[in-house]
């Protein structure tokens, strides 16, 4: 099987409940999933469909109340908090609508900090921190601080963020709602890039028919099931 073949996460006959008072809203109601190396799959559909779910199941998150989470070829549903919390950390990125950034640090220190945490050597975080900066076009503000960028910027800064650390699968959610369409176009076209590139696969919630329709799959979502 090829690499662009290999499923990084799946999602099997997966149902999820939630409790509001004396109300149980189903969420998500039996949904089967794969998403490819290198895939851009866009989630669609009106709010409360099911899109957040899916995101926060796959981001490991939450848990489902029945049905199977594979990611990477291994189950994910008996893992406790900390072995969760690990893969969280080196598996997976995040791409957020408000960027996320940490307002008092650097571009530079904002794509680092995922390494720090992840305790990778010095040298070899600001090589790969370079790196990841030229492939988003803004290693010349390495020093500035995000309230000094365009909003484009600052989430092309959070998505070197979420590659620095080759992550197999990042969880975007609503990337591009915050821009204007020339710059969503921008944004979107390097996501395309560096997850065809790096083999990572993205799982992208969005109302955006923009983003959507230049995605390699959409799927849509009605009252928790795909159509």
């Amino acid at each position: 099987m090829s690499r662009s073949q290999v499923s990084v996460v799946e999602l099997h006959a997966v149902h999820k409940t939630y409790r509001l008072g004396e109300h149980v809203i189903p969420a998500l109601q039996g949904i089967d999933l794969k998403v490819q190396s290198g895939e851009l799959l866009a989630l669609t559909g009106p709010s409360g469909s099911g899109k957040s779910t899916i995101l926060n199941l796959c981001g490991l998150i939450d848990t489902p109340d029945s049905g199977d989470i594979v990611l990477d070829g291994k189950p994910v549903n008996g893992l406790n908090e900390m072995q969760r919390t690990l893969l969280r950390r080196d598996a997976l990125g995040f791409v957020f609508q408000n960027f996320n950034l940490v307002p008092v640090m650097t571009v530079a220190e904002n794509v680092d900090y995922p390494l720090f945490i992840a305790g990778v050597s010095a040298s070899e975080r600001r090589e790969r921190v370079a790196a990841q900066l030229k492939a988003v076009g803004l290693l010349e503000h390495a020093q500035h601080r995000p309230d000094a960028l365009s909003g484009g910027q600052r989430q092309r800064v959070a998505i070197a963020r979420a590659l620095v650390k080759r992550p197999r699968l990042v969880i975007a959610d609503e990337p591009t709602a915050s821009l204007d369409s020339h710059t969503a176009d921008q944004v979107l076209e390097l996501m395309r890039e560096l997850g065809h590139a790096e083999g990572a696969a993205f799982v992208i919630a969005t109302h955006d028919s923009r983003l959507s329709s230049r995605c390699d799959r959409v799927v849509a979502l009605l009252d928790g099931r795909l159509q």
